[in-house]
C-alpha cells in the first residue's frame, strides 16, 4: 500500500499479543530501538533493533515470572529504566533493566482480580492501575523500589480497560466497560484524589465499551476509541488547569464513524499529529486533521489519510507510535504477532 511498508514481523509469542510499549528513548540520540510486548502465554517480551545492526529486530529477552496468568498491560516508566506490567492474576510488576537484563524488583498487590492496564505519570513519581474490580489505585514511587497505594478511585461501575495519565499534568484518565470515560485530579490534601468531569452519554459520550484513549503532543486534545466503532476527539482550552477553577472541563470535538466495521480497540496519537487505529476487523487506519477547515467557527474535522486492511490474521488489540524521529507503528493482534510498519511519503 502506497505510503505505508512493513518492516518487519516478530514472532515468539505463543498466545495473543495484548499491548506494547515502546521504550521512551527509543531511537533518541542514536539509542537503539526498544520494544515491550506482553501475550496470554504469560509473558513480557522485549524486543530491540540496533542502528549499527545489519539484521533487523530480535528478542532481547522473555520475562516469565513472575505472572502466573495473561498479562494485558506493559508500560515503561519515563526514564525507560522501570517496566511495569499488569496480569490477570491480579498483580502489577516492577522490572529494571539492569545492563540489559531484567530483574522483577517489586510486585504491587491489591486488586481483587484481573489488573487491565497499567500508566507512569510524566515524572515518574506515581503509577496508575486499574482492572476488573470496578476500581482505579495510584501507587506513590519511594526510594528502594518501595510503592505505596495513597488513594483506591472507586466511580466507574463496571470493568475499567485503561488508565492513562495526561503527558504534562498531573490527571489521570480512566476508561470503563460502563462507556464513560472519567478525568480524576487530586485536591492537594492528602492524596484526596477525585472525578472532576465524567465524558458520557447524552453529552456526545460512548454508546458502549470505552477502550482505550491517547493524547496529542501538546496535550490539549485527546482521541478515544470504542465498542460502538467510533472514534471521539476531545478538546480543553490550551491544555491549561485555571487556577480560579482548578480544572478545565474538556469538550467534544468531533465523532469519527464509518471506519472500522467491528470494535476499535487500540488508538495512538504520533507527535506529528497522525491518529492510527486498530480494531477487531484486522485493519488499521490512519486519520489526520483538516488544515483547510475553520476550527475556530465550525471546530477541527479529521479525515481518513490511509488505511489497512487485513493488518493481521485476527482481531487487533494494539497499536502505538515510536516515540522517534521515524514513523514507525507497532501493531499487535490475536494472531500472536508484531509488525513494524513505516508510515513514509505522506504528507499531513
Amino acid at each position: 500500500m502506497d505510503g505505508l511498508r512493513e518492516i518487519q514481523k516478530l514472532e515468539g509469542h505463543t498466545d495473543r499479543v495484548w499491548s506494547l510499549a515502546w521504550n521512551p528513548l527509543s531511537g533518541l540520540d542514536g539509542a537503539p530501538l526498544k520494544l515491550a510486548s506482553c501475550s496470554g502465554d504469560k509473558t513480557v517480551r522485549i524486543w530491540e533493533h540496533k542502528p549499527s545492526s545489519s539484521n533487523s529486530w530480535e528478542c532481547q529477552a522473555v520475562l516469565d515470572d513472575p505472572h502466573t496468568r495473561t498479562v494485558r498491560s506493559c508500560a515503561w516508566s519515563p526514564s525507560g529504566k522501570l517496566l511495569a506490567t499488569a496480569s490477570f492474576d491480579g498483580t502489577t510488576a516492577i522490572f529494571q533493566d539492569v545492563g540489559d537484563e531484567y530483574e522483577c524488583v517489586s510486585t504491587l498487590e491489591g486488586h481483587e482480580n484481573e489488573v487491565k492496564s497499567v500508566s507512569w505519570n510524566a515524572s515518574g513519581s506515581l503509577l496508575a492501575t486499574c482492572g476488573r474490580d470496578k476500581t482505579v489505585w495510584i501507587w506513590e514511587v519511594l526510594p528502594g523500589h518501595e510503592f505505596e497505594c495513597v488513594a483506591v478511585l472507586q466511580g466507574h461501575t463496571q470493568d475499567v480497560k485503561m488508565v492513562q495519565w495526561h503527558p504534562s499534568m498531573e490527571l489521570l484518565f480512566s476508561c470503563s466497560y460502563d462507556n464513560t470515560v472519567k478525568i480524576w485530579a487530586d485536591e492537594g490534601e492528602d492524596d484526596n484524589w477525585v472525578c472532576v468531569q465524567t465524558l458520557a452519554q447524552p453529552n456526545s459520550g460512548h454508546s458502549s465499551t470505552v477502550w482505550a484513549l491517547s493524547f496529542n503532543a501538546s496535550g490539549d486534545k485527546m482521541v478515544t476509541c470504542s465498542d460502538d466503532l467510533t472514534l471521539k476527539i476531545w478538546g480543553t482550552d490550551n491544555g491549561k488547569i485555571p487556577s480560579s477553577d482548578g480544572f478545565a472541563p474538556w469538550r467534544h470535538l468531533c465523532t469519527l464513524g464509518g471506519y472500522h466495521d467491528r470494535t476499535i480497540f487500540s488508538v495512538h496519537w504520533s507527535r506529528d499529529n497522525i491518529i492510527a487505529s486498530g480494531a477487531a476487523d484486522d485493519a488499521i487506519r490512519f486519520f489526520v486533521e483538516n488544515n483547510e477547515s475553520n476550527s475556530l467557527v465550525d471546530g477541527p474535522s479529521y479525515s481518513l489519510l490511509l488505511k489497512k486492511d487485513k493488518a493481521h490474521n485476527m482481531d487487533i488489540n494494539s497499536v502505538q507510535w515510536s516515540p522517534g524521529e521515524n514513523r514507525l507503528l507497532a501493531s499487535a493482534a490475536d494472531d500472536g504477532a508484531i509488525k513494524i510498519w513505516e508510515l513514509t511519503s505522506v504528507s499531513c
